[in-house]
Parts: C-alpha cells; structure tokens; sequence
C-alpha cells in the first residue's frame, strides 16, 4: 500500500510530536536530549508555516506514518533557493515507502517554490537508513563534519548531503526569492 500524503495541519501536532519524541529519546538523528512540549513543537509548526516551507505527512491505512519539512538553509538572502529538508518516519513504518514517498514529494513541492538546492544535514554518521534514502533520492555527499555533537554518550559526526532541484546551478534563480 502505497502512503498517502497531504499537508500537515495543527491538529496533526500531537501525532507529529509522537513520531519525532522517540527519535529525540533514543536516537541520533535529531541532536535534541529532550524531545519539546507540545506548545513548542507548535510554535516550530507556526514558524515552519510562515515562512512558506512546505511540512507534508504520509499516512498508512488512516493512520500518521511519517512527515517532511524544509526551511531556508541560512537566513540570509543568498541563500533564499538553498533548503534544508527533515524526514522522520514512525518506527512501526520504517522499510515502507514512507520516507521515499514523502522525500520525493518535498522536493517536488520546494521544486515548485523555486528552490535550487536542497540539503540534508543527517546527524550521525551511522544513520545509514537516512544516508540510503537520501542517495537514493539524488543526494550525493559534499562532507562530513566529525565528531561536531555529543549525545548518548558518544560524539557523532554530521554528514551533509546535497542535491539540486529544478535547473539548479545551470541558471539565475528567478528574482525575487521566494
């Protein structure tokens, strides 16, 4: 069954939370020790929403699965087509599509916006799973910074993947910026 995707609403924050917590808890991909209240996961989706980045989610027979993001990569204008991209999928989701679905339609939607270049900053370089996924979508690898965070007791090093969107480099960006 192939995952159905859709914006992700406000009423939707209390299942988002519970998909990102875990990973927070007891995973790598996020460098946060404590996952956030629900109120400040809001206030990151208000801001996520202002900004005019895309946040999708993908459900599995009715249920949240999975969601994406994307933000400017910096916030200063030169970097207005440059996004960074997050995929966090459910652990009972993983190996179905989830992450695939909703990382091609993120870029499809950034595409969209006029963004350029799209980059993942993957903590830890043992997440294979999200290195795999990213490849597999067209990221290549431009570096890693080692040992640059600390959690569960180990330093972790940042692998920083890269892919362009739409005509990427070969042209001006249209003016304004998005």
């Amino acid at each position: 069954m192939q995952p159905v995707l859709r914006p992700a609403r406000s009423e939707d924050l209390a299942d988002l939370l519970a998909i990102y917590a875990p990973e927070v808890r007891r995973g790598t991909a996020s460098w946060e020790w404590e996952p956030p209240e629900l109120e400040e996961w809001g206030r990151r989706f208000a801001a996520q929403q202002a900004s005019g980045g895309p946040w999708l989610l993908a459900e599995l027979n009715g249920r949240i699965a999975g969601y994406a993001h994307a933000s400017r990569y910096r916030p200063r204008i030169g970097y207005a087509w440059c996004v960074e991209d997050s995929v966090y999928v459910a652990e009972g989701a993983r190996g179905r599509g989830v992450g695939r679905a909703l990382l091609a339609a993120l870029i499809a939607a950034c595409t969209e916006r006029g963004a350029r270049q799209m980059v993942a900053v993957i903590g830890d370089s043992a997440n294979t799973a999200s290195i795999a996924l990213h490849r597999a979508s067209g990221f290549h690898e431009v570096g890693r910074l080692a040992s640059i965070g600390f959690k569960a007791g180990r330093w972790l090093d940042s692998v920083l993947m890269q892919r362009a969107l739409g005509a990427g480099a070969s042209s001006p960006p249209a003016l304004p910026p998005p």
